[in-house]
């Protein structure tokens, strides 16, 4: 499997989801910087998580338009696969990938520590690796990730199984207790109609070592790399 990593200017994971890749793939990603106008062919591209322009403006608005990501939205729109991380959801929700927007945490702080999904389901690229239902613990490092989206936008989510994760407490109850930062229906990632597409506000590349705390982020990269090899 052959991925990229864009980087932006206050990208602050690149490094992070690099790491993960080689560990999962046997060999590194490439990086290709922002104000690239093409990049080779590849199998998935990962937008990592940071401050893309230092959240000017909203977070993830000003880097999707970047020139990269006219590539990274015409590949996508061709079936490559694209994870979004953190700012990387931002901004491919900014771009229009996915539905649906990243606002303040409810509140209104930082919010950087260890929190529990819920996997909605075992049945994609991206979640292999995982049981439906089962709970996995990994770290969250955000002030925009109140992922918020209308009635309709929201049920068309449910309806098509479109929902990746959603936050939950340690033993799984999707509830008010468990949701770091007001997020609808607790969610934490979503998926394009397709489901080529995953933007998550945790870092599963920041849970890939018993060093880090834990390894439940590890399956989502080595699932992808099973699924697009």
């Amino acid at each position: 499997m052959k991925a990229a990593v864009i980087v932006f200017p206050g990208t602050n994971r690149e490094r992070d989801i690099a790491d993960a890749l080689t560990l999962a793939v046997g060999a590194p990603p490439l990086r290709v910087w922002h104000g690239d106008a093409d990049m080779p062919k590849v199998d998935l591209i990962v937008v990592p998580g940071g401050f893309a322009y230092g959240d000017y403006l909203r977070s993830g608005a000003m880097a999707a338009h970047s020139p990269i990501m006219r590539e990274v939205v015409a590949r996508a729109k061709q079936g490559v696969a694209v994870l979004g991380v953190c700012n990387g959801f931002q901004i491919l929700t900014e771009a229009g990938l996915l539905p649906g927007v990243l606002m303040r945490n409810a509140a209104l702080k930082f919010i950087c520590r260890d929190v529990h999904l819920a996997v909605e389901s075992s049945q994609t690229i991206f979640t292999n690796r995982y049981d439906a239902g089962q709970v996995i613990q990994v770290p969250v490092a955000h002030f925009d990730g109140n992922y918020f989206a209308d009635d309709d936008t929201v049920a068309r989510l449910e309806g098509e199984g479109r929902v990746a994760f959603r936050y939950c407490t340690p033993d799984g109850a999707v509830s008010s207790e468990g949701n770091p930062n007001g997020s609808i229906r607790n969610i934490a990632g979503i998926y394009n109609e397709t489901k080529t597409i995953l933007g998550m506000m945790p870092h599963p590349e920041n849970a890939i070592r018993a060093a880090q705390g834990g390894e439940d982020g590890k399956g989502l990269f080595e699932g992808l790399t099973a699924a697009l090899a």
